[in-house]
């Protein structure tokens, strides 16, 4: 399987999730409450929902530039920085969705084989809090880019059900259903 084949349908897949997410959130709570729950965290050292959107968001893009070792575009740079500092400022579901729709749009935009040739480069990921690591391609995607951005979506998924929204495990993966085999019964 090529890098692009794996990530940019995962990464699709999940954004959209959770731009499904965020509906379902707005859906039940119709009066304007659905904007607090972006302050919302799952422990009190953990960021809160809008940071986990943001991250999911850049964490699709981070993994196109890295692989195609493009530089990133400040607006990447962006929404790192709105992620880190959504506890202060969480923003509003609007802006949550205009990340979500930025990602799926730089992913929309790449060619079937966009990110295969960064299986072999040599990635160097430089934490904020000063951690380094050094691998290849294939392994950064493996071992950092997924692990991260599905950290990040179980992490929102958790924060909206911690606060009453009723979603399932459904809602986490409505992607599947295409392929659901014909005749068997459809569960949440």
């Amino acid at each position: 399987m090529s890098l692009t084949s794996l990530l940019v349908p995962t990464y699709t897949q999940m954004l959209r999730t959770l731009a499904g997410l965020l509906d379902k959130a707005e859906a039940q709570r119709p009066d304007g409450p659905a904007e607090d729950l972006l302050a919302a965290r799952l422990a009190p050292d953990m960021y809160p929902l809008a940071s986990q959107i943001r991250f999911a968001a850049f964490q699709a893009q981070e993994a196109v530039y890295r692989l195609t070792d493009a530089a990133w575009p400040d607006s990447l740079h962006r929404v790192a920085a709105e992620g880190r500092d959504a506890g202060a400022n969480p923003g509003t579901i609007a802006q949550a969705r205009g990340r979500l729709d930025e990602a799926l749009a730089c992913l929309d935009g790449l060619a079937p084989d966009a990110l295969d040739a960064g299986a072999g480069l040599a990635i160097a990921l430089n934490l904020p809090d000063g951690l380094a690591f050094d691998l290849t391609g294939e392994q950064y995607a493996r071992d950092w880019a997924l692990p991260q951005f599905y950290f990040h979506v179980i992490s929102a998924y958790a924060i909206l059900r911690s606060q009453g929204i009723a979603i399932g495990k459904a809602d986490y993966v409505p992607h599947m259903f295409a392929y659901l085999r014909t005749g068997a019964p459809a569960r949440a």
